[in-house]
């Protein structure tokens, strides 16, 4: 998708929410490697992926900050060795203020002007206690406020179709959400989710609430079982048991498995265009060709 651009942040990057004007946007989130192999494995699939013209690429931020150097090294490769346009995300957890400012320093120095402003897991344990840094910030929204009110940035934040999984209740988790965008996000990504009616309640429940800020839909293909597995580890949310049954169907014929993957994320996406997504984020896990041959079954469709 080109880029049909009204404005210019300082760093020479449009904002996205600019272009989400003028979307739907598609968009690919990577996460920075541990190894040598899979750093040149991601360089191909950036490379791959490039190709195809996305409005924005993301990097995520290892539990607990454990990625913060690198997540700020690759975003700054992006920004200065691609066509693409980066966005970095940025969590609070065991992160003094200071620690944030100079990272946010960091990421506007290599021209990044958007970030995803994240609370974080707790290092090591997803679903554990959450613990302040005692210097740091207890909210997403403190991390927005702080972003914003370090330069001219475009802030993100999150949403979960199935509420946080520290969320009592869906009020609950509403509340915070727009909490985050009156403290100044101008868009929000979603949690991976595998039915379009999860995003369209999300939505919904959103609006009802009084929140107007664009939700883009995280999309993630799934092409084996452990994918299915690895999804709950990474959202903190059941997938849906009957779908499940659907791919359970594949469990001795991994090639159709995976053509079933395929075909359900597209007609997925298809149907969130109908419905007036702002924007797909297909979230990659270093991986090209699955994302890929959604994106190519969009087109031939005249859907991107």
């Amino acid at each position: 998708m080109a880029l049909g651009i009204p404005s210019i942040l300082p760093g020479g990057f449009p904002p996205i929410a600019d272009l989400l004007r003028s979307g739907p946007t598609f968009s690919f989130e990577f996460f920075p490697p541990k190894t040598e192999d899979g750093e040149r494995q991601l360089w191909q699939v950036i490379r791959d992926l490039e190709r195809l013209r996305p409005s924005f690429v993301s990097i995520t931020y290892g539990a607990g900050g454990s990625t913060r150097d690198t997540t700020v090294d690759l975003t700054e490769r992006l920004a200065t060795e691609t066509t693409l346009l980066p966005m970095a995300h940025l969590t609070a957890v065991n992160h003094s203020v200071a620690e944030l400012r100079h990272v946010i320093g960091r990421l506007a120095a290599a021209g990044v002007n958007n970030i995803l402003a994240l609370r974080g897991d707790p290092p090591g344990n997803p679903t554990g206690e959450w613990i302040p840094h005692p210097r740091g910030l207890v909210y997403a929204a403190d991390l927005v406020r702080l972003i914003r009110e370090s330069g001219d940035f475009c802030v993100g934040v999150a949403a979960f179709p199935f509420k946080h999984p520290r969320s009592p209740d869906i009020a609950t988790d509403t509340a915070h959400f727009i909490a985050k965008c009156r403290a100044g996000a101008s868009f929000a990504i979603t949690q991976m989710f595998f039915q379009a009616d999860d995003y369209l309640r999300l939505r919904d429940r959103v609006a009802a609430a009084g929140g107007d800020v664009p939700i883009l839909a995280g999309v993630m293909p799934v092409t084996r079982l452990s994918t299915i597995e690895r999804s709950e580890q990474l959202s903190g949310a059941p997938f849906p048991p009957a779908l499940a049954a659907e791919f359970q169907r594949f469990a001795n014929d991994p090639a159709a498995l995976r053509a079933f993957g395929i075909e359900h994320a597209t007609h997925m996406c298809s149907r969130l265009l109908d419905e007036g997504v702002p924007g797909i984020h297909f979230i990659t896990m270093n991986r090209s060709t699955a994302t890929r041959e959604v994106w190519e079954n969009l087109a031939l469709g005249a859907r991107v």
